[in-house]
């Protein structure tokens, strides 16, 4: 089932925001989103939280710069992801910038799996490092901390994740939700973590006297790395995607995000972060779920546009391939799932013996998007064991969901971790209908039937002198994502024309109160009845040098009949 509900908002709020003169639409969306002064909204980099509020960056920056002023070799080691690879992306350049000599090993996922482990430490002592720093991973690599240390190599810790029981005896440790730590957005990404160190060892140097650059230049790797990781954009993190746009928008982006941006025809000059989050982002990730996020890194810290864009088509090719591989494991969970889909349940677990390992997790996310439970797909990996890729609902804290298995099923999960909406584990094979059993009475004991429907937010109800390509003009020049959603809005139309496009999108004329608008509805190829009631966005349609007004359609309802509560309904999926 499907329920709308409109965003409420403080009344205080919306007269501050439209007082200080806000468009009153605009005012309501801000206020629904908790912001309640224009101050908020202002994405400045002077609004940024200084680093020194971040427990440990100071400390890390000391040690860096003693490290470059001993020359002594550095080694990033990043997580398989975007967060990982846009995280060592801005440590590469910025340390090399800053003078360090500094080189980077990625794990394959394959091979050794996620994080810090003692297998990852020995093939780094290859490398003689005098230093490893992690990126986007190392919080949970107790064991594989331990085996640095015994191997005489310290290691400097850059993670966003959640910290386990014990931390590791890192010789620093940067994390914003470690215990003890003050900084008040704890949603930095694993870049954002990776960019304020390098603000750290930037004033570090500066306070020693060397000439340092302009980190700046860094914001449209962080801004990638952020939106792509899924993040709640807190006021802090908008801060830094809509500086990171601002650069791409202006031409300065770096060569890799627009060689990724070429390869996904997209233009610099409109960039935004639905291209960073759906476009650009799942082209990076390819790299680390079908080969090599080396292959990822590099398009990143290429200094060479051709070199770039002929890394960068490499990339689209996978993307391509891990789509095609994605739509046939799709195809066989529904075909799973089809005898349970009218009960599917408190939670989803699937495995099954030929699955990518690399594809589980947006299987997982499309499982849960489907059936609006936590969805687990699980995937060979040798060795007699499985591993996990989960995605969660609103309510459901994945990762706590985890934790509290392994403590009433000791030994039944070999090592977990992750967030409150997505998280990994690693199984024994024959363990499997343990862990499915073990985690539905889990999802059952917390999750109530109301937490599993779904809810679709709306804005409310724009008149027709309000829908204006003014309006979506500011709407679009704004940064939304996770936490911060982009606006929707929900109206009873007529369907005047309807036609389908490119054999699965339909294009329509949508009216309402005697006006007519073009509208799309993508990836919806079914004819739709005379009238409809209609959740949609406000977006710019450029063609051929102009510029109108366009609904996305996102959802519909047959239209409701005379007296019903149009802001409540419940309509089957």
């Amino acid at each position: 089932m499907r329920k709308i509900v409109t965003r409420t908002y403080p009344a205080e709020a919306l007269e501050a925001l439209a007082a200080s003169g806000i468009d009153p639409v605009l005012a309501k969306i801000y206020a629904a989103r908790g912001v309640i002064s224009q101050e908020e909204i202002d994405c400045g980099l002077n609004a940024l939280i200084p680093f020194a509020e971040l427990k440990n960056a100071a400390q890390m920056g000391e040690i860096l710069a003693d490290a470059i002023r001993d020359k002594r070799r550095l080694l990033i080691v990043a997580d398989y992801d975007s967060d990982g690879a846009t995280a060592c992306a801005v440590g590469m350049l910025a340390l090399s910038e800053m003078g360090a000599i500094v080189d980077y090993l990625v794990p394959n996922r394959f091979e050794y799996g996620y994080g810090l482990t003692p297998e990852i430490v020995r093939l780094a002592k290859t490398r003689n490092p005098d230093l490893i720093i992690t990126v986007d991973n190392g919080i949970a690599s107790v064991e594989g901390v331990l085996e640095a240390k015994r191997l005489g190599i310290p290691v400097l810790v850059t993670d966003h994740h959640l910290p386990g029981e014990a931390l590791p005896e890192a010789l620093c440790i940067v994390n914003p939700n470690q215990p003890d730590c003050p900084f008040p957005s704890k949603n930095l990404a694993g870049v954002g973590v990776m960019f304020y160190v390098m603000l750290a060892l930037r004033a570090e140097l500066r306070k020693r006297g060397h000439a340092v650059p302009n980190l700046s230049a860094l914001l449209d790797l962080v801004a990638l790395g952020t939106v792509a990781d899924v993040v709640r954009l807190d006021r802090n993190n908008r801060i830094l995607v809509s500086q990171g746009l601002k650069r791409i928008r202006e031409g300065k982006a770096n060569p890799g995000i627009l060689a990724l941006l070429a390869v996904a025809k997209r233009t610099p000059q409109k960039a935004s972060s639905f291209d960073l989050g759906f476009m650009l982002g799942p082209r990076l990730n390819a790299a680390g779920r079908l080969e090599d996020m080396a292959l990822g890194i590099s398009c990143l810290i290429s200094r060479d546009r051709s070199h770039a864009l002929e890394i960068a088509e490499r990339l689209d090719g996978l993307n391509r391939e891990r789509k095609f591989i994605e739509s046939q494991m799709q195809e066989e969970a529904l075909l799973a799932l089809k005898s349970i889909q009218d009960d599917p349940g408190y939670s989803i677990s699937l495995f099954d013996p030929a699955w990518h390992q690399g594809v589980i997790g947006i299987l997982a996310s499309r499982i849960r998007e489907k059936f609006h439970r936590p969805a687990f797909a699980f995937a060979r990996s040798g060795n007699g064991e499985i591993k996990g890729s989960g995605r969660s609902i609103p309510g459901f804290h994945l990762r706590d969901a985890l934790d509290l298995v392994s403590k009433l099923h000791s030994g039944l999960i070999l090592k977990f971790g992750g967030h409150a909406q997505a998280a990994g584990l690693t199984l024994r094979e024959a363990d499997f209908e343990a862990f499915d059993h073990a985690f539905e009475e889990v999802a059952k004991s917390i999750l109530s039937e109301s937490d599993l429907e779904r809810i679709i937010e709306t804005d409310g109800i724009l008149d027709e002198n309000e829908m204006t390509l003014e309006l979506a003009r500011r709407i679009e020049s704004r940064v939304w994502g996770q936490g911060f959603p982009e606006p929707e809005f929900e109206g009873l139309f007529s369907v005047e024309q309807q036609r389908i496009v490119g054999e699965k999108h339909l294009k329509l004329k949508l009216g309402m109160a005697g006006k007519l608008f073009d509208a799309m509805f993508f990836f919806h190829a079914e004819p739709l009845p005379e009238e409809i009631r209609a959740i949609y966005n406000l977006s710019v349609n450029e063609f051929n040098g102009s510029a109108s007004l366009q609904l996305i359609v996102r959802h519909w309802f047959p239209a409701l009949q005379k007296g019903a509560d149009p802001y409540c309904a419940a309509s089957p999926q």
